[in-house]
């Protein structure tokens, strides 16, 4: 793929589908709120610092890191069971960072699935 067109999805995904997320699952009242939460969600991006070196475009984030593991997905998908709209969004975003992320190992042809 175009490293132009992967930037683009990437980070859109990243930075501009939270907001279209938002809107359609938290209603007029909270999307705004939410949205940023779901972008707020992008420290996991934090467990990168724990790499040598930190940014490798070769190696795909998904499995490698630990904020990045089939365990952590886990555990922000039981986070949307609790009853609290904040935390809701909050995990919803950890998860599509995930799926942005492989979404990115897949068009970088890094995907380890």
């Amino acid at each position: 793929m175009s490293g132009t067109f992967a930037f683009l999805v990437h980070y859109g995904f990243h930075f501009v589908m939270p907001f279209a997320l938002a809107r359609v699952l938290f209603g007029r009242e909270r999307w705004l709120s939410a949205a940023l939460l779901m972008i707020a969600a992008s420290t996991i991006d934090a467990d990168h610092l724990l790499a040598t070196p930190i940014f490798d475009p070769n190696r795909c984030s998904i499995g490698f890191h630990p904020l990045h593991s089939g365990g952590a997905a886990l555990a922000y998908g039981l986070l949307l069971l609790v009853p609290s709209w904040k935390l809701r969004a909050f995990a919803l975003g950890c998860l599509w960072h995930l799926a942005t992320d492989s979404l990115d190992c897949w068009m970088q042809g890094t995907a380890t699935l």
